[in-house]
């Protein structure tokens, strides 16, 4: 006959584990199945009637949302936002430099002078705070961009 010493060994450990385990799970498992018919509750009809329709005003929520009243605001349409949007400039001399642009909300990307964007436009000069661009290197300029200027620090 062995001794509950012997039983315990790592041989002897594999058929306990499992069998608590199968324990467990048969515990576990029952428990979940009275929690469910407990927690059940008559079946309650539900009312054939249609929902009353709801409708929104519109002007409430524009209103709510920030819109200016009617009378009081402008009939002149709204400035489009710009295509191009100047992050920064690096101005090498008269004629070379760097430009971090934006185009179309998309992250800006650093153009040389020379290179195209998208539009068909290509950076023809950097300056301390402006960047023009054109449809060629020496064409007249058609867009001109301006870095917005610092705030004062206090």
């Amino acid at each position: 006959m062995e001794s509950p010493a012997a039983l315990l060994t790592a041989g002897g450990r594999a058929p306990t584990l499992a069998a608590g385990l199968l324990w467990l799970a048969a515990g576990l498992s029952a428990g979940y199945w009275v929690l469910l018919a407990w927690g059940q509750s008559p079946v309650t009809p539900v009312s054939g009637v249609a929902p009353v329709q709801v409708t929104a005003d519109a002007a409430a929520v524009a209103r709510t949302l920030g819109a200016l009243p009617a009378n009081t605001a402008s009939n002149a349409a709204p400035a489009a936002p710009p295509r191009y949007n100047l992050l920064g400039v690096v101005a090498v001399g008269a004629q070379d430099g760097a430009a971090l642009i934006a185009v179309d909300g998309q992250p800006p990307r650093p153009y040389r002078v020379g290179a195209p964007l998208d539009g068909g436009l290509v950076l023809q000069a950097v300056t301390r705070r402006t960047v023009r661009l054109g449809p060629a290197l020496g064409a007249p300029t058609t867009v001109e961009l301006t870095l917005p200027e610092l705030a004062e620090r206090s």
